[in-house]
């Protein structure tokens, strides 16, 4: 399969390039930004990644690896890469330009790319869509989420959406949500937050990019018939 993971050198990305390009049939590629060593490293780690340079505040970058898509007849794109910080302030304290800041960084381009994606797909008659989206969604939302989780609750909208309009093409579109992560994108985090939320974890350990990465790959090659589905990794925690 022909995948493409929006960043996918560093933190959860970089988890799903390792897991995919593991099977050797698999041509990976997956999109940057300022992981450039990471990058490198996972091109010459697997001889089945390409990087590709592409930073989400560029407009003229995103319409590049957009113009990709039809060129490496794509089977699998992967949406997950998020620039911004996943926890800011209060929402009555937050400036009104971070929401179109947010909106334009990460929603924009998302659509722009997956838009593509499902040119391609219409034409093969086959394809599938994943997205990074939050289990904040389903669970009590962390204190200064909001920018991140009103932007994940439009993908998820989205999602939806890409999977309604698209099935008798025989496309799908699957959504995961993770719960609480430590990686790259949370690296901010108090650490006295991180053991507040271990002690309250069933499991007694946080969720990790490996295993969230095994429920990606396992959509990769799952049958057209789940669609539409969102796949919360949460540990059964606020099961609705």
């Amino acid at each position: 399969m022909n995948i493409l993971i929006t960043g996918g050198a560093s933190g959860l990305g970089e988890a799903i390039t390792r897991k995919l390009a593991q099977e050797a049939t698999n041509q990976i590629y997956f999109s940057y930004n300022s992981s450039t060593a990471n990058a490198l490293a996972l091109e010459k780690e697997f001889a089945n990644t390409i990087a590709i340079k592409c930073n989400f505040k560029n407009l003229d970058e995103v319409t590049l690896l957009q113009s990709k898509i039809a060129e490496i007849d794509l089977d699998v794109l992967i949406n997950n890469a998020y620039s911004g910080e996943p926890i800011k302030t209060y929402f009555h304290k937050i400036a009104i330009d971070d929401f179109a800041t947010d909106f334009s960084n990460n929603i924009i381009p998302t659509v722009l790319l997956t838009q593509a994606a499902i040119s391609c797909f219409r034409k093969k008659k086959n394809g599938k869509i994943i997205t990074i989206l939050t289990s904040f969604l389903q669970n009590t939302p962390p204190l200064g989420s909001v920018v991140y989780v009103a932007g994940k609750a439009y993908l998820s909208s989205l999602v939806k959406t890409w999977a309604t309009e698209n099935s008798k093409f025989n496309i799908t579109s699957n959504s995961v949500s993770p719960s609480f992560m430590e990686s790259g994108l949370t690296k901010d985090v108090d650490e006295r937050v991180i053991e507040q939320m271990i002690e309250s974890h069933p499991l007694k350990k946080l969720l990790t990019p490996n295993e969230v990465a095994e429920a990606i790959s396992f959509l990769c090659s799952a049958t057209s018939q789940i669609n539409g589905v969102d796949l919360v990794i949460n540990a059964g925690t606020n099961i609705k």
